[in-house]
């Protein structure tokens, strides 16, 4: 095919220019923490072969942040029929453009990546919505347009001796992907990526079990060394202990002497005395070793108690008794 005017306006640009070697400055896919996680890092390819399958189709659905791949996936699903698709797509303008084919279209090519993916908005072979994106491969040719009526996203494909001319005959400007030159755009499979995630979990619960037990190793060598070269000095521990012991001891007894009981037995006997005459205890206060006392007898008993001996206030009671204060 000759080259277009635009195929002329990418080479002066430079995007993608015809000195630039194959490989040099072009995105290639690497591999992702998940990758590692799993251990298939090694296994991870890098190097795609550019394949055009025999059922991609092509569309656009509003950008959902956060949901982008369930969004693609689910509108892929049902417009291929089947859950095992492969997809890839791009955000532009509030929109997610993708382009998917069924996981079967891709049974003789599996390490390969589609170069219309780089003609989606936001990609590198990406200009505008007013050019047709060209892709020829075996005798079997792809184009890539938007609707200037309805600027929804077209996806012809069909035999190049066919299509090429009907997609020349339109008023457009025309591009052709070269793949070679193209930033590479792999596929996408959800259900691959789940697995993947999963193994990813499993090895990372390997990894953290196999820290933490030898983490403990270490810690039980650790205290087995220390336990065996570290010198042991109890007297001063002992000496300590035996003071602490003599110390609880002596305040025991302090307790034991105290004259709490002493008290208590000269109340019970100044409360039968008084029943006797049918006297009362006011007050029993006991103040640095002396015990203050008052109560309440008939005037003519004052002299009459041998044990209580004290001074009677003057007047007397509402109930005519007199108050007697004294100290033992």
């Amino acid at each position: 095919m000759a080259i277009t005017t635009k195929d002329k306006d990418v080479l002066e640009r430079g995007k993608p220019s015809a000195e630039r070697r194959a490989g040099d400055s072009v995105s290639r896919p690497r591999p992702g923490v998940s990758d590692y996680l799993s251990g298939e890092s090694s296994a991870f390819k890098t190097a795609f072969v550019p394949y055009l399958p025999q059922e991609v189709i092509g569309g656009a659905i509003p950008h959902i942040v956060g949901m982008e791949d369930e969004a693609v996936w689910n509108a892929a699903s049902q417009a291929c029929g089947t859950e095992k698709v492969h997809y890839v797509y791009s955000a532009d303008g509030g929109r997610l453009w993708y382009l998917a084919c069924p996981s079967t279209a891709l049974a003789s090519a599996p390490d390969s990546w589609c170069p219309l993916a780089a003609a989606l908005p936001g990609k590198s072979e990406f200009w505008d919505k007013e050019t047709v994106y060209l892709y020829e491969q075996e005798g079997v040719a792809s184009a890539l347009r938007w609707d200037p009526d309805t600027g929804r996203m077209q996806v012809f494909l069909g035999a190049a001796r066919t299509l090429l001319p009907r997609m020349q005959s339109m008023d457009a400007n025309f591009v052709t992907i070269n793949p070679e030159l193209a930033d590479v755009v792999p596929w996408k499979n959800r259900m691959l990526r789940t697995e993947q995630l999963s193994r990813a979990a499993s090895m990372l619960l390997l990894y953290v079990g196999i820290g933490i037990t030898l983490i403990l190793f270490l810690f039980l060598v650790f205290q087995f060394i220390l336990t065996n070269t570290m010198s042991r000095d109890l007297d001063k521990v002992k000496a300590e202990t035996q003071a602490a012991s003599q110390k609880l001891m002596v305040s025991a007894y302090d307790a034991l002497q105290s004259d709490a009981i002493k008290h208590m037995v000269r109340i019970q006997e100044m409360l039968d005395e008084l029943a006797k005459v049918d006297g009362t205890l006011v007050k029993y206060e006991v103040s640095g070793g002396a015990a203050n006392w008052e109560i309440l007898i008939p005037p003519a008993f004052v002299q009459s108690l041998p044990t209580l001996k004290g001074q009677v206030s003057p007047g007397s009671e509402a109930d005519g008794r007199v108050r007697m204060k004294g100290t033992n």
